[in-house]
């Protein structure tokens, strides 16, 4: 088993719950994910061939109905498209998760804040790491998809339905996948690595770049138990104080009318509310 590809990609966007749906669906028995989440092969690590993808899931079995990987990175990738059709077909199952974009971006500015990668607040930020507001144009990306799948290979779903109620959420992925139902433990029905701040920044810094490093280096499962590891966490991070940031006025007002042609093109296209349900202008 092998020679076995995935026919399952989770794609993103990042905050969204993919860290959560990962953990959840690895632990199904029915179910095969990459070593650790974000191999970030079909954007950045193309170049080391599909060999060295398919070996990320040499450990495939008969029982193993969907194999898979959980990288947000390929939502807002132009590159990502075109390879997954020419490396695992038309067949393949594609899932995105949205989440409000304002809370989003915006969490995506605590993490590397956390990295100390943001600037004094979040709209110099922007300015800076132009993908916190790009990552959110949901419709562009989504459009990206569909010239190489079909509609019915997507399923779309919402954050607000994981935050409501994460069974109910886990039971429309399972049904989707064709697998049997997965009771969530109590664990699994808490918030995961809420936002916090590095307690000394040069070891956080050296972590992520170490990360990146071992993933392209057949280190997937050592920075899995590592990012999966409460004491690690304990040790690198502790969580914000005081001083949290917040989002002003004109910050979200700003978001709205950047983002507010991609939202109305996910509401024309896949026929979803989202206006209302993020109680947008």
């Amino acid at each position: 088993m092998a020679d076995r590809l995935p026919n399952f990609l989770h794609l993103g966007p990042p905050k969204s719950g993919t860290t959560w749906l990962y953990q959840v669906l690895a632990g199904h028995p029915e179910v095969l994910l990459s070593p650790a989440k974000d191999l970030y092969f079909f954007n950045r690590c193309y170049d080391r061939g599909l060999d060295w993808y398919r070996a990320q899931f040499r450990s495939a079995a008969q029982e193993h109905r969907v194999i898979g990987e959980v990288c947000p990175r390929y939502l807002p990738s132009g590159q990502a498209p075109e390879r997954i059709r020419a490396c695992l077909g038309p067949e393949v199952r594609l899932m995105v998760t949205l989440r409000e974009p304002v809370s989003r971006a915006f969490s995506a500015y605590l993490d590397h804040r956390k990295h100390g990668q943001a600037a004094a607040t979040f709209r110099e930020t922007s300015r800076l790491l132009p993908q916190l507001i790009d990552d959110g144009r949901y419709a562009t990306h989504l459009r990206s998809y569909l010239q190489h799948f079909d509609r019915g290979s997507l399923h779309v779903a919402v954050f607000d339905d994981l935050q409501a109620d994460p069974q109910a959420f886990l039971d429309r992925v399972t049904e989707w996948l064709g697998i049997a139902r997965w009771r969530l433990t109590p664990e699994q029905l808490e918030a995961q690595l809420p936002a916090g701040e590095a307690r000394w920044l040069p070891l956080a810094r050296l972590v992520k770049h170490g990360a990146s490093w071992a993933r392209t280096h057949d280190g997937a499962d050592v920075v899995a138990r590592i990012k999966h590891s409460a004491l690690a966490q304990r040790v690198l991070y502790r969580p914000l104080g005081g001083e949290r940031p917040e989002l002003t006025a004109d910050d979200v007002a700003f978001m709205h009318e950047q983002l507010d042609a991609e939202i109305a093109g996910v509401e024309n296209d896949f026929g979803i509310s989202l206006r209302r349900r993020w109680n947008w202008p």
